[in-house]
């Protein structure tokens, strides 16, 4: 009886990292998409009309806490539909809500082994923005009224 290494089998010492999750139709991502929790049945009908499969998490307790330039900071209640996506399927996304008049700028999306290995979701602000960054937390731990 044998108790060391198999000389036939032969050792794995270093595995190459997987950076993303891919398919025909791109990379998988995880989309995220805040609103007013009185949008909420909105965008669900939205995303019901997608010809592929949407299989949502809804973060009903979700806040965003904005960060501006002067050190100011803010934090606002939102509501969170989340769901896997393919890469190839984002421009249809953003297209339906833009028709649907729901706001795209609430509208993100990373790899889906970054999402699932991060502590938290940080987005620099968009051109033109009054804010440096906002955070997405999926549960405010603190009253919201204390940063507001």
């Amino acid at each position: 009886m044998s108790v060391g290494p198999d000389s036939v089998v032969p050792s794995v010492t270093a595995v190459a990292p997987v950076t993303s999750l891919a398919g025909v139709e791109g990379e998988l991502l995880a989309v995220r998409i805040s609103v007013e929790p009185r949008l909420l049945e909105q965008l669900l009908d939205t995303l019901a009309q997608l010809e592929f499969p949407i299989s949502p998490q809804i973060y009903h307790h979700a806040a965003l806490h904005y960060e501006y330039a002067d050190g100011g900071e803010r934090r606002e209640p939102t509501t969170t539909v989340e769901f896997p996506a393919y890469a190839d399927w984002l421009p249809v996304v953003r297209q339906v809500l833009e028709q649907a008049g729901l706001p795209t700028a609430a509208f993100t999306a990373r790899g889906m082994l970054e999402e699932l290995t991060a502590e938290c979701e940080v987005h620099p602000g968009p051109p033109g923005a009054s804010y440096r960054s906002v955070t997405w937390y999926p549960r405010s731990s603190e009253p919201l009224h204390r940063l507001a």
